[in-house]
């Protein structure tokens, strides 16, 4: 049966999945969420699958790392319905985000040269007001105090939190590395090495590995792409493959 499949094209779910170094219940699943277009069945109800499946499959697995798995699942599932301009958008949506991570990147490496030394006005704020500056909840700053990323003082007479010019300068910091992506435990160990006499020493190694970061998921996109063109630009003979 093996020999009959393969000479007619046709591959067995095994045969794809080691192909790519996966179990066959992956490629099972990958077709029933759309993944994959769905397979033919023999009379005797086993799936075959067709070189189709397998650029399918390859484009998927290239989207991954430059995408996300969420986002890859989005595209294939659009491009397998036949909404191929759901898919370019994703695409373009994910690029966008890059090049936001990008900026903010940029934004950061802008921000190092005002850690030190700190402004000399007295530049205190209270939550709301600091809150409204980053874009984010008080409860959010109010979490960022629990894991030691600021130390707000509390005014005698109201109890209220009250940030300092080093506060806001922790704070501004801690949001854009948030948005590159680092975890609270993360940021926390990098700003009390800033705040100690190692000064903004501590932030050169973080830098080159969001760089590293942003570079390798650039070039990731850029795997994806070629290999979703291969499936989007299927002939009319690999078409036929995919049977009805």
């Amino acid at each position: 049966m093996r020999k009959n499949l393969q000479s007619s094209g046709r591959l067995r779910p095994v045969d794809l999945a080691r192909a790519h170094g996966l179990s066959t219940q992956a490629v099972r699943n990958y077709e029933a969420a759309g993944i994959l277009p769905a397979a033919a069945r023999t009379a005797h109800g086993y799936r075959t699958y067709t070189p189709l499946h397998a650029r399918a499959l390859r484009a998927f697995l290239a989207l991954v790392p430059g995408h996300g798995h969420q986002t890859a699942t989005a595209i294939m599932q659009a491009v397998n319905r036949g909404a191929t301009e759901d898919a370019l958008r994703l695409i373009d949506e994910s690029h966008a985000q890059l090049l936001d991570d990008r900026r903010t990147l940029q934004a950061v490496e802008a921000a190092i040269g005002d850690l030190e030394p700190l402004p000399q006005e007295r530049g205190e704020m209270f939550v709301g007001p600091l809150a409204d500056r980053l874009g984010i909840r008080p409860a959010t700053l109010r979490k960022w105090e629990r894991a030691g990323l600021v130390r707000p003082r509390r005014d005698p007479r109201t109890g209220y939190r009250v940030y300092s010019a080093a506060d806001v300068r922790d704070a501004l910091l801690a949001h854009q590395l948030r948005r590159g992506g680092y975890l609270l435990e993360q940021v926390a160990a990098l700003i009390a090495q800033v705040r100690s006499a190692g000064g903004i020493a501590p932030l050169e190694s973080t830098l080159r590995d969001w760089h590293a970061r942003l570079s390798a998921r650039s070039h990731a996109m850029l795997t994806g792409a070629a290999a979703l063109h291969a499936y989007l630009s299927r002939t009319p003979a690999s078409a036929e493959e995919s049977g009805p």
